[in-house]
C-alpha cells in the first residue's frame, strides 16, 4: 500500500500451535500455492492513552521488517474492509521512530483532536506466507502464518503469545475468502474472535463497542428522535470529511459545510427540545466553524463564475491582462481561505467544538417538549419556519432596489434554506407533505444563491478588477461589460425568485 492508500480485505483465524496447514489448492482459481516467505516484523501501536483510535477500529502502527516497512493507518469500511494507507520510511526512520508522520496525523485528528498520540502496544510476529497463485500466474490471495508476541504498553503493561491465520486477498473476488473460510471452518479452524492484532494485545483493557444509541425518527415516536436522528446524520457528516478537507479532496468542504450549516439551523428550529443555554454555546461554535469553512467554498465558487464568464466572452472584448488579474486575485484570496481553514481545523476551540457534539449526542440535554409527540411537535416547527419565510420575503419586497434589496433577499434565502433542512427533519413522519416543501425551499434557494453569487462577483469585478486595473493604467472597458452582464444575471434570478414566490404551495 502506498500513501495513498488501498483497500484491505481479510478474515483471521485463530489456530493452535500445532495446528497444519490445509491444502488450499482447491480453492476457486487457485492453480498452485507458492513455496512460503519467512519475515520477522517488528510493529508499536499508537494511540492515546485512553485509546480512542481503538475504540473507533482504527490501527496506527509502525512496522519494520517485511516488505511494506514503514507507517501503516487502517480505517474502517465495514465488518472485512480496511482503507490501508502507507507512508514508507525516510532516511532518518530511527531518529523520529515515535513521530507519526503529519499526512497521518491528520488523518485521525478529528479522532484524538489534541491530545497525544503515543505506543500502546508492542508486537513481535514471526510470518511465514503463502501465496495463492492463479491460472495466469497472478496473486490472488496471501495466506500469513503468524506466530506473534505481544506487550502491552500503558494500563497494567502485559505481555501474551498467539498464533493466528489471516487470509487476504490481492486480485481475487471475495468468495475466494468465502470459500477459504469454509475450508478452515471444515477442519475445526473459525474466525477469529479478535477484531485485531491489537485488539488481542490489548486484551480486556481494548475498548468496548459503544452501545448503540441511535433513534429513528417514527410517527408516534417522541420529537426527541427526529432531532437526534438529524443530529446524528450531520455529525457523521463532518467526521467523514474532517480528514478530506485536510487533504484538500474535491468536495469535501463543500459537504462539511453544508453538514454544520445544517446542524446549526435544525437547532435553531428545534430550540425548544434543547437546553437553551447548551444551544446557544454549539450555534455560535458552529456559526464560527461555517463561516471558516464558508470562506473556503465561497472563494472556490467565485472563481468557477469568474472563469465562465471570461470563457464566454469574445477574446476580441477582452481588453488588456483581465483574465491574469482576476485570477491572480481570485487565487491569492483562495489560498488565504484555505489556510485560515486548515488552520482552524488544529486549533483548540475546534476540539472543543467535537467534544461538545459528542455530548451532545451522548447525554441531550433535552426538555419536557422533547418528550412530546412528533407528530404534534414537528408540524408546528415547521410552520415557525413558514411564518419567518413570509416574513423575510415582505420585508424584501418593501426593500429598495440594490445593495438593500440584495441583503433583504439574502436574508430570504437563509430562511428558504432552514424551512428546507426543518422539512427534510420531517420526512420520516409526513413523506409527501414534507418532500413538497422541502423541494419549494430548495427551488428558492437556488435561485436565490445564484442571485447573491452574481453580487459577490459584481463586488469582485469592481473591487479586485476594475479599480486595480485602472490604477495600473489599464483599460477597464471588459470589466465594465463583464459587470454589467452580472448585474443583469442577477435581475434574472430575483425575477425568477418573485414569480415562484407567486406559485408556492
Amino acid at each position: 500500500m502506498d500513501a495513498n492508500g488501498g483497500i484491505e480485505i481479510e478474515r483471521k483465524f485463530d489456530v493452535d500451535e500445532q495446528v497444519l496447514l490445509p491444502g488450499l489448492n482447491d480453492l476457486p482459481g487457485v492453480q498452485a500455492i507458492a513455496e512460503p516467505v519467512t519475515f520477522t516484523l517488528e510493529a508499536v501501536y499508537f494511540d492515546t492513552s485512553d485509546l480512542i483510535l481503538a475504540s473507533a477500529h482504527i490501527t496506527l502502527r509502525r512496522r519494520l521488517g517485511g516488505d511494506d516497512a514503514g507507517w501503516h493507518l487502517k480505517l474502517p469500511l465495514g465488518a472485512t474492509r480496511r482503507r490501508e494507507i502507507h507512508v514508507p520510511f525516510g532516511r532518518h526512520a530511527q531518529a523520529d521512530a515515535d513521530a507519526v508522520p503529519e499526512s497521518l496525523a491528520q488523518l485521525v485528528r478529528v479522532y484524538v483532536r489534541d491530545a497525544e498520540l503515543v505506543p500502546v502496544a508492542r508486537l513481535h510476529t514471526v510470518r511465514v506466507v503463502h501465496a495463492l497463485i492463479g491460472a495466469g500466474g497472478e496473486t490472488l490471495a496471501l495466506l500469513c502464518d503468524d506466530r506473534v508476541r505481544s506487550e502491552r504498553l500503558v494500563h497494567e503493561p502485559a505481555s501474551t503469545a498467539w498464533r493466528e491465520w489471516e487470509i487476504e486477498l490481492v486480485d481475487a473476488p471475495e468468495d475466494l475468502l468465502d470459500a477459504g473460510q469454509a475450508v478452515l471452518a471444515s477442519g475445526g479452524i473459525l474466525v477469529s474472535r479478535h477484531a485485531s492484532k491489537l485488539a488481542r494485545a490489548l486484551g480486556d483493557r481494548f475498548p468496548a463497542a459503544p452501545a448503540q444509541k441511535r433513534r429513528r425518527a417514527t410517527p408516534g415516536g417522541p420529537a426527541r428522535n427526529v432531532l437526534l436522528a438529524s443530529l446524528n446524520e450531520q455529525i457523521d457528516v463532518i467526521n467523514q470529511h474532517d480528514p478530506l478537507v485536510r487533504q484538500h479532496t474535491a468536495g469535501s468542504v463543500h459537504a462539511m459545510r453544508v453538514a454544520t450549516r445544517r446542524l446549526r439551523s435544525v437547532l435553531a428550529t428545534y430550540r425548544s427540545l434543547v437546553d437553551p443555554t447548551v444551544l446557544q454555546h454549539l450555534r455560535t461554535e458552529l456559526g464560527w466553524l461555517a463561516a471558516v469553512l464558508g470562506g473556503s467554498r465561497d472563494e472556490e465558487v467565485l472563481q468557477r463564475r469568474l472563469a465562465g464568464l471570461l470563457d464566454r466572452e469574445s477574446p476580441t472584448l477582452l481588453l488588456g491582462p483581465i483574465r491574469e488579474r482576476l485570477q491572480t486575485h481570485a487565487q491569492t484570496d483562495a489560498d488565504t481561505a484555505d489556510h485560515t481553514l486548515v488552520a482552524a481545523l488544529d486549533t483548540y476551540r475546534y476540539f472543543r467544538l467535537l467534544d461538545a457534539l459528542d455530548a451532545l449526542l451522548a447525554t441531550p440535554p433535552f426538555t419536557a417538549v422533547a418528550d412530546q409527540d412528533a407528530r404534534v411537535v414537528v408540524p408546528t416547527l415547521i410552520t415557525k419556519e413558514w411564518k419567518k419565510l413570509r416574513q423575510a420575503v415582505r420585508r424584501a419586497a418593501r426593500a429598495a432596489p440594490g445593495s438593500e434589496r440584495d441583503l433583504a433577499l439574502h436574508a430570504v434565502r437563509k430562511r428558504a434554506k432552514r424551512l428546507r433542512y426543518a422539512a427534510e427533519t420531517a420526512l420520516p413522519l409526513s413523506p409527501k407533505r414534507a418532500a413538497r416543501v422541502s423541494r419549494f425551499a430548495q427551488k428558492l434557494q437556488t435561485i436565490l444563491g445564484d442571485q447573491h453569487d452574481s453580487v459577490i462577483a459584481r463586488e469582485h469585478l469592481l473591487r479586485g478588477g476594475a479599480v486595480d486595473a485602472y490604477l495600473h493604467g489599464e483599460n477597464t472597458f471588459s470589466y465594465g461589460r463583464l459587470h454589467a452582464h452580472e448585474q443583469y444575471q442577477g435581475a434574472a434570478a430575483e425575477t425568477r425568485f418573485w414569480k415562484s414566490w407567486r406559485r408556492r404551495p
